[in-house]
């Protein structure tokens, strides 16, 4: 720290004059919380306490059946996935970054990576990523590298979903990687160092996968590979794990999964467990891959990504040992009934889907988003995504019911 040296009250007011501000407080006048005052009251005893927040509570709306999609899903979350995964042996701030311990840790990685592999049709998968937006950005970066950077130019559907957008573009702009949007593909992709599609796409359509002329990647839904065929065409498959017995909690945290064929496996971001024999000819794991600048020489880093989410993996992989084979089919296979089933009493009243195939999700039109939504509110109903003034996106799961369907079709007659 000797060579630290504190800015003056002169230096300060120039850097501050740059950005319109005139003290330090105005930098953090967007916080309202740090300035505004609460009237909070007296102080309570711990009793007192528990009594005004649980009457705080009751004023909570909480009963609402929700159709709520794009990416985020209420599912079913068998009890003991969340009792186990808060166990002090998993419940904890550790990450593995040394090859050889916690062997629990790593054998749950490692029992994550092979179900990924199972579900995606892919060779191999790595040890989950932050979230489905920075797993897209990172196959993208991933596919730059596999053509040894002669490539600079990334072909990505129009239909992904607008937060992995914006994530792809950050990421891909400070790399310089330049991002092309498209709505229909080209006669040849041979210039461009990836083709990045979404399936089931953010508005719900369940597309053809094809072979392309250069890298496919397919950002995929899980749920859906419960009953789809997996998309083996793929070369990378990406997503976000969140429908595996993750909470919706308003949006995260969650965690990505990225899985690709085994050619590509050394220029995968993060770490990837495997499993081997140790000295007494036992079964052990390690991590045999881990390609991040916190590991190896910085310029021979995959990625800086710093965190596997290994918690939320745990959570997922608890969540998929449970339901099994079978129960994971049937969610699938009860989420795509009720879709269809809201999709055709809704033609009944007049309302139009616009999906020819769909899985559990799908977009509707109608005269006025606002109106419509306003008055499934009033029910008690989350109706699913604004898209603009006259489109809403609906999803149903397991967690919706027939009675639900029916009341939601006569908040809207």
């Amino acid at each position: 720290m000797k060579n630290f040296i504190a800015h003056t009250d002169k230096r300060r007011q120039e850097l501050l004059g740059e950005i319109s501000c005139n003290s330090i407080d105005d930098l953090f006048k967007q916080i309202p919380v740090l300035f505004n005052k609460f009237n909070i009251g007296d102080a309570l005893s711990e009793l007192e306490t528990q009594k005004k927040v649980k009457t705080l509570a009751k004023r909570n709306a909480t009963e609402f059946s929700s159709f709520l999609g794009g990416g985020v899903y209420n599912k079913f979350i068998p009890a003991c996935v969340n009792y186990i995964a808060q166990r002090f042996e998993f419940l904890t701030a550790y990450t593995p970054y040394q090859p050889e311990i916690s062997q629990g840790t790593l054998q749950i990685i490692y029992e994550y990576q092979t179900m990924i592999s199972k579900i995606t049709g892919m060779d191999i998968a790595n040890a989950s990523m932050y979230d489905a937006g920075s797993a897209c950005a990172e196959a993208i970066l991933m596919s730059h590298r596999i053509s040894r950077g002669k490539k600079n130019k990334a072909l990505v559907s129009e239909r992904l979903n607008p937060e992995y957008k914006e994530v792809i573009k950050t990421y891909c702009w400070a790399q310089g990687v330049d991002i092309v949007w498209f709505d229909e593909l080209p006669a040849t992709c041979e210039e461009y160092c990836c083709v990045l599609i979404q399936n089931p796409d953010y508005y719900g359509e369940i597309n053809e996968i094809k072979k392309l002329d250069t890298i496919l990647v397919v950002v995929a839904n899980l749920s859906a590979l419960s009953i789809l065929e997996p998309p083996t065409e793929a070369d990378i498959v990406v997503g976000d794990i969140q429908p595996l017995g993750i909470s919706m909690s308003f949006g995260g945290p969650h965690a990505g999964f990225m899985a690709c064929k085994e050619a590509y496996m050394r220029q995968l971001p993060g770490r990837l467990v495997g499993r081997t024999l140790d000295a007494d000819g036992e079964i052990a794991y390690t991590l045999t891959i881990q390609t991040r600048e916190q590991h190896i020489k910085r310029e021979k880093a995959t990625s800086n990504i710093c965190s596997n989410q290994s918690l939320i993996a745990l959570s997922a992989t608890l969540y998929l040992s449970l339901l099994g084979e079978k129960g994971f089919r049937q969610t699938g296979v009860i989420s795509a009934k009720l879709a269809h089933l809201l999709s055709n009493k809704l033609a009944t009243i007049g309302i139009k889907t616009l999906n020819k195939n769909f899985f559990n999700e799908f977009t509707i039109e109608v005269k006025n988003t606002d109106d419509v939504l306003s008055k499934l509110k009033k029910a008690s109903i989350l109706g699913g995504i604004k898209l603009d003034e006259n489109h809403i996106l609906v999803a149903t799961t397991e967690m919706n019911t027939e009675e639900e369907i029916n009341e939601y079709i006569n908040a809207i007659k």
